[in-house]
């Protein structure tokens, strides 16, 4: 049979990734009727072990309620986590990269005191070092089908953003909330660009009662990376892990210049493609061969998409409403939704949510979640979908009915997966009695193409051709294939 060249292929990438769920509680003994309630959480570090995953990192709760004397007060706690996620296949020498997002706030009481308990969500990726062994040369008669391979390369960066804007006169600041709407990602040699916006909601006191506005602030993070190269794919996650907001009020024109300070980190990791020249198939002119197969998989990250749509219904309230209430105050607002497939193509079906503040006749306030769920199609067949909700207005045409509108803003993230199938080793055979006629004249299967020809034949596809050059492929119905023998005398 001869010799064979066989190769290693080595390259960083995504592994496997799964998701899990964590809860953190915190109490609060002085609040008596709760109006709203925000969690926010920033990872601060995790660690691979044997068959786990260690994640830690800080969770910020903040509540607005009403107190005995029915006055709109604030409270703001941290509280520090730690978590465990098991899985057999994890192991120390892989890279733990982590998205966690508060997938969602509950309060409860108990005695005097309140509970507000915060469900984390965290996703999970391990990455590591991907190999195979293929044939990549040799003395057999080989086919080469140049496979792609995606490999990955993690970047990380941060930015302080400022921002300075001036609103109707208010008074305490009560709660803040952020989302973040990544615009663009981008790789050019040796920098990765990552441009969006970041969405804040303030909830404050304007004389005795709340009100609501909200931001967005425009940031951009260049992060430097060798891995990052034009023509390069990537996806970036974008969190706030500190917000710091100053409030000075004109006495003269009656209103109030907002500072805002935000820090963002992003973490994101960046795809590229990689073609290996490697042997899909083989065989032997003198002998059969028994070939043994490697095959791997990978992912990576395609195109990224943003688009915006208005959307308004009949909102779901938590609790009743009717004209007698006053409608004081939208905050809150955020959204979540899933891509799903119909015989009409491919739709991101979600809710929009928010707190609703309301006045009651007796000059008690209360907190009404409210949700609108929407249907918007969209062009995707395999992505991730990111979607915040901005905008968000509520009006009560009809007593104990809400119509909400919001602006959500979606981002769309390609997902690619290849499988590549070579062969990794080629293990000779019985030999394979040689024909001793001059010239031989086969009726080949029809369909057939010219390697399968070759292979059937033990011949070079280049031998065929020579010694066939009238052959069209795939073969017809009724072709014959001539193959000539040289005889030594």
């Amino acid at each position: 049979m001869g010799k064979t060249q066989t190769e290693t292929f080595r390259g960083y990438g995504k592994l496997f990734g799964f998701g899990t769920q964590t809860a953190v509680e915190c109490r609060f003994p002085e609040a008596e009727t709760v109006l709203s309630a925000h969690a926010s959480t920033h990872l601060a570090g995790a660690e691979a072990g044997n068959g786990e995953v260690r994640y830690y990192g800080r969770t910020l709760f903040s509540i607005v309620y009403e107190d005995a004397d029915r006055h709109i007060c604030r409270a703001e706690k941290g509280v520090e986590f730690s978590a465990v996620a098991k899985d057999e296949r994890i192991v120390p020498a892989q890279t733990v990269r982590i998205r966690l997002a508060v997938e969602n706030v509950s309060a409860r009481r108990e005695g005097a005191s309140i509970f507000v308990t915060a469900l984390l969500g965290a996703d999970v990726a391990l990455y590591g070092e991907q190999t195979f062994d293929y044939l990549a040369g040799g003395d057999l008669v080989c086919r080469r089908d140049p496979v792609s391979v995606y490999v990955s390369h993690p970047a990380e960066g941060a930015t302080e953003v400022e921002d300075d804007f001036e609103v109707e006169r208010i008074g305490d600041i009560l709660q803040h909330a952020e989302t973040v709407h990544v615009t663009s990602v981008s790789c050019t040699a040796g920098e990765l660009k990552v441009e969006g916006e970041t969405f804040l909601g303030i909830l404050a006191m304007r004389g005795e009662e709340p009100c609501s506005f909200e931001r967005l602030i425009p940031f951009r993070i260049d992060i430097p990376s060798e891995a990052s190269q034009p023509g390069c794919r990537a996806e970036v996650h974008v969190t706030v892990p500190d917000v710091s907001l100053a409030a000075d009020a004109d006495e003269e024109t009656g209103k109030c210049r907002i500072r805002a300070t935000l820090t963002l980190r992003a973490q994101g990791v960046i795809c590229e493609e990689v073609a290996v020249d490697g042997v899909t198939d083989a065989f032997s002119r003198t002998h059969a061969v028994r070939l043994t197969y490697s095959e791997s998989g990978s992912d990576g990250t395609g195109e990224t998409v943003q688009f915006s749509e208005r959307v308004s219904g009949k909102a779901a309230l938590s609790a009743a409403i009717d004209f007698s209430d006053t409608l004081q105050a939208v905050t809150l607002q955020r959204a979540e939704a899933n891509l799903v497939r119909g015989e009409n193509g491919t739709r991101a079906e979600g809710v929009a949510l928010a707190t609703l503040l309301v006045r009651a006749p007796d000059g008690s306030h209360r907190g009404i979640e409210m949700s609108l769920p929407f249907s918007v199609p969209v062009q995707a067949e395999n992505a991730d979908i990111d979607v915040i909700a901005c905008g968000m207005s509520a009006r009560q045409k009809e007593e104990r009915t809400i119509d909400a509108e919001a602006t959500l803003k979606f981002t769309l993230t390609e997902r690619l997966h290849s499988s590549a199938r070579l062969i990794a080793s080629a293990e000779e055979g019985e030999e394979i009695p040689e024909k001793d006629c001059a010239i031989s004249v086969y009726v080949p299967r029809a369909g057939d193409g010219l390697w399968e020809l070759a292979k059937r034949l033990k011949k070079s596809p280049e031998e065929v051709v020579e010694s066939n050059p009238d052959l069209e492929f795939p073969i017809r119905e009724g072709q014959r294939v001539v193959i000539y023998r040289k005889k030594a005398l």
